[in-house]
């Protein structure tokens, strides 16, 4: 296997010795009332928590979601209904009306790999009904609606920063409106320092590996074995870009690490990269495989290229063979979501594979990946 092509953006030494000015940095970064977490997940539990929802309140959450954010938002007390999200990663407004005639405290919006939801309509509900709007910004850091930043509207929203970008681990939750003095006395431990170097090891190797990808795997196979060792030795792993809730982990903040990382990097460059790995994919694959959004708005800047395939659990392991890091993305969420309505968030739980189109994904790799997706003939 010649070609490797990560789904993680890679880490590289440069990464640690450059620095720009704060006015540089983007939102949320550059805003002074925010809290940073291990994951973002922990900092739903805490915003949730902080809210003191009383019985009867509850919270209007998409029936298409990871699962982390219903676990971290129902341990905080709250009470969940869902409404439907379409195939298009948009929501059914109609349905979305008619639950919150109710009043619901919050409506949650998950802004889909990048695209924006409907913000103007969900703004206007949440005002005639008086709910408060979050908005999660996990999968859409860098992404504008307009000129405005996705997050930037709600009452809080929520980041996780590795998502995007070379960062061992981060999650942000941004106060926009109302401030919660619960969480300005939260105390948060620093993370594990031996799993702060294993995740930015890994970084670093995914890095290495795409550009020398025998040398790499032979590096991560010793990398592998390491943590063999330490887990033997009875040190906890404390994962990040995993399914699951895990109280435990919910006190631990974003390491320093991540924030050095964070004040070196060209986020006008990612976007942009980001943005033409998108299209020039979008051309080598038009009329040959579907797609889930063919349209890239001005502001967008995509996590990933979403396909839709027949059998999505078969292609990314043909993906993978070949060296490629497609991901079988959100493939379970809460099972009460999967009542009447979610037939669409069901179909999107089955069909949508994830192709990494990063800033450091190559022309030749994003070319690469064409050709090899057209050879399974997904259609």
């Amino acid at each position: 296997m010649a070609t490797y092509i990560s789904s993680w953006p890679g880490l590289t030494l440069g990464h640690f010795f450059r620095s720009r000015s704060d006015q540089d940095l983007p939102y949320p970064l550059n805003v002074p009332s925010r809290f940073a977490f291990h994951v973002a997940r922990s900092g739903i539990y805490h915003l949730f928590r902080a809210l003191r929802f009383q019985e009867g309140e509850t919270v209007l959450v998409p029936d298409y979601h990871s699962g982390n954010e219903v676990s971290a938002i129902r341990a905080a007390g709250a009470s969940i209904e869902y409404y439907p999200i379409r195939r298009n990663l948009e929501p059914d407004l109609d349905a979305l009306r008619r639950l919150a005639a109710k009043s619901p405290r919050v409506i949650y919006v998950i802004h889909y790999l990048g695209w924006p939801q409907p913000l103007d309509e969900i703004q206007a509900l949440c005002r005639e009904r008086g709910s408060m709007l979050i908005e999660d910004c996990a999968l859409s850091f860098l992404s504008e609606a307009g000129s405005r930043p996705l997050g930037s509207l709600g009452d809080h929203s929520i980041f996780c920063l590795y998502k995007t970008l070379p960062v061992p681990n981060g999650g942000l939750l941004v106060e926009n409106r109302q401030v919660l003095p619960e969480l300005d006395r939260l105390q948060l431990a620093p993370p594990p320092r031996a799993a702060i170097a294993g995740r930015s090891a890994e970084l670093m190797l995914e890095a290495f590996q795409s550009r020398w990808n025998g040398a790499g795997r032979a590096l991560f196979g010793m990398k592998r074995a390491f943590g063999r060792a330490l887990r033997g030795a009875g040190v906890p792993p404390v994962p990040v870009g995993d399914i699951g809730w895990n109280p435990t982990h919910i006190n631990i903040g974003m390491a320093s690490l991540s924030n050095t990382v964070m004040n070196g990097l060209d986020y006008r460059q990612i976007r942009e990269k980001r943005r033409k790995n998108f299209l020039l994919l979008k051309e080598k694959l038009a009329g040959r495989v579907t797609m889930l959004r063919e349209d890239l708005p001005e502001g967008v800047c995509p996590l990933f290229f979403p396909i839709l395939a027949p059998d999505k659990t078969w292609a990314a392991a043909a993906l993978r063979e070949r060296g490629i890091g497609a991901v079988e993305f959100w493939n379970y969420g809460d099972p009460r979501a999967n009542g009447h309505g979610a037939s669409d968030a069901q179909y999107l739980r089955q069909h949508v594979l994830e192709l990494p189109i990063h800033q450091n994904v190559t022309p030749s790799q994003v070319e690469y990946i064409a050709e090899q997706v057209l050879r399974l003939k997904l259609q």
